[in-house]
């Protein structure tokens, strides 16, 4: 048999909702049972509970504490945590194109010297990465991702940008991200993808789901440019492979 899983911690958060912690650290074990928590919750609707929120390591649940008190939903809570984390199955591969470098990566050269390898090398150890959308957050769409190799792992800028364009693929400490809103960011810009990860008026308006997984192609300038015409006009053009 499997060993018990440890019961993550319950922290209230205000007087209407709860973090449900599974770890302190990024760990993808941890995530996968956040999400895991995250759509029992959502196949069995517990009493009072009106929003949940993923993140890599906890689960914020949002609650009416008319309907139900801290007490009460933590002991359910606990309930569906003790649960086995069921195996991936029907996940989603996405492969998302980037231009890389440039006017659309204008850190790929400094991240280069300060790893002492090529641009080129930072690309190909880029587009290698098997990587799955661990949350979404910070703004709409912005979808962070584990996965990203060792040998790319390095602290954020020390003077953060106020404002980053949209499209922009990063990474920062030991996460990629991709970045759908322009905004600010302290993370190295390596390229630009055309892909809306979200897109008011688009059905589905969020293209990316927590568990999916994602793969990098690179494209050149020219390709970008029609690309980025096409997602305008509402084209996907992430393509979605078998996994």
């Amino acid at each position: 048999m499997a060993a018990p899983l440890s019961p993550p911690r319950l922290l209230p958060s205000g007087d209407s909702a709860i973090t449900v912690e599974f770890s302190r650290n990024i760990d993808d074990v941890a995530n996968r049972r956040v999400l895991a928590l995250d759509r029992a919750m959502a196949a069995e609707p517990v009493t009072g509970v009106t929003e949940t929120v993923p993140t890599y390591r906890s689960l914020l649940v949002h609650y009416d504490p008319v309907q139900v008190d801290f007490d009460q939903l933590g002991g359910q809570i606990l309930t569906l945590a003790e649960r086995p984390v069921p195996a991936a199955t029907n996940t989603r591969r996405w492969r998302i194109p980037v231009c890389y470098g440039g006017e659309h990566g204008i850190d790929l050269e400094d991240v280069a010297k300060t790893l002492n390898i090529t641009p080129d090398e930072i690309v190909a150890r880029h587009v290698t990465g098997d990587y799955r959308v661990a949350m979404i957050g910070f703004t709409p769409g912005w979808s962070y991702l584990s996965g990203l190799t060792e040998s790319l792992h390095m602290p954020r800028r020390q003077n953060p940008r106020l404002l980053t364009p949209a499209g922009t693929i990063s990474i920062g400490g030991v996460q990629t991200g991709v970045q759908c809103l322009a905004g600010p960011s302290g993370w190295h810009l390596l390229g630009r993808t055309a892909v809306r990860t979200y897109q008011l008026h688009r059905d589905p308006i969020f293209l990316l789901e927590p568990g999916d997984n994602i793969t990098f192609t690179p494209v050149d300038a020219k390709t970008f440019a029609e690309q980025d015409r096409a997602a305008e006009a509402g084209e996907f053009i992430a393509e979605q492979i078998a996994s």
